[in-house]
């Protein structure tokens, strides 16, 4: 039997590859800008094909000259989307926004490949933006091609992913979309039960698990953070050494019984609930379901950034059991 299989564009470190691997997918192609996110790509997945260049360089012939005769069921990807913050406030429309030239990309591919499906993850504010009328010219471009679409912004705490982290997931098959998005569970994930095994470690440590090196906090930030409890905030911090300013997501430390937060590319002033240090690019990574096998490359500012820019793998493969779903009971056009 054929394994389905699949391009991933702006594919980062890998998160949603992974999820789709796991689900039994094959990889046909991979695309992504960022030389650090492909280096840790390359290292945990050596027999993808995976072009390093901008997406507008990437040919027509280039593409067919990797996948050959292959037929490609699934393009995956989260194209990043510069324009939400004044397109539509100034008359102008989401897609002819320049800053979004990376969604059209993706659409490009579309168009050139065809595949049976798709899937878009982007941020929860694709779908309020510009009061629904970006979701709406988004899923308009997708028909102009052929696509039936439909969207939802989905938590990730909701699928045993230990964090709360709001994506919209668009999907569009060739004909009608039967797709179904994956059920809620009722099981929630905490924070200790994703790292709590992991080995204990003071401001410095290096231990021999991949990617758990604590980070080195000066003596003034360790007294600020031992006052903070579980759970707690800088508000636990006495007010002669509490920080005045700044993100109030900072100088906080994580709940052992809830959660996470969103996981972005920097938590350094995000305290672990019980060890007086930041998270380790390891335990964050677990909060994102990465597994241990799977190995970061680069300082710890650019593992953090390639971390809180993935999709949990739990989430991408929970997606991409569904999407298995529909190819398996052959649910779309069959042009």
């Amino acid at each position: 039997m054929r394994r389905y299989t699949y391009i991933d564009l702006f594919s980062g470190a890998g998160g949603m590859s992974l999820g789709f691997n796991n689900a039994g997918f094959k990889n046909l192609l991979a695309v992504e800008f960022n030389k650090d996110f492909a280096e840790t790509y390359r290292k945990n997945f050596p027999e993808h094909n995976l072009i390093v260049d901008d997406i507008k360089n990437v040919t027509e012939k280039q593409i067919y000259d990797i996948i050959k005769n292959e037929k490609v069921d699934v393009i995956i990807g989260g194209p990043p989307c510069q324009g939400f913050s004044i397109a539509g406030n100034i008359g102008r429309n989401f897609i002819d926004d320049d800053r979004n030239k990376l969604f059209k990309e993706f659409v490009r591919f579309v168009k050139i490949i065809k595949p049976k499906m798709f899937v878009l993850e982007n941020v929860a504010a694709m779908e309020r933006h510009n009061k629904g009328k970006t979701i709406k010219e988004i899923i308009s471009s997708f028909k102009e091609i052929g696509y039936d679409t439909k969207y939802k912004v989905l938590n990730a705490v909701n699928y045993e992913v230990p964090q709360e982290r709001r994506r919209i997931f668009i999907v569009g098959t060739l004909g009608n979309n039967n797709f179904q998005y994956p059920k809620e569970s009722k099981k929630i994930m905490t924070v200790e039960k994703a790292i709590g095994d992991l080995p204990k470690l003071n401001s410095g440590d290096i231990s021999n698990i991949p990617n758990h090196i604590a980070m080195r906090h000066s003596s003034q930030m360790l007294e600020k953070m031992g006052y903070v409890k579980d759970g707690g905030n800088r508000n636990d911090i006495p007010e002669n050494l509490r920080p005045k300013s700044g993100d109030s997501r900072k100088y906080i430390r994580y709940n052992s019984k809830k959660p996470s937060f969103c996981v972005t590319g920097d938590m350094r002033k995000v305290f672990h609930y019980n060890q007086n240090r930041a998270l380790t690019c390891r335990e964050l990574a677990r909060l994102q379901t990465f597994p241990d096998t799977f190995v970061f490359l680069g300082n710890a500012g650019k593992v953090q950034q390639q971390i809180g820019n993935a999709v949990p793998v739990l989430l991408a493969n929970k997606i991409a059991l569904q999407v298995k779903e529909v190819l398996d009971n052959e649910q779309i056009s069959k042009n």
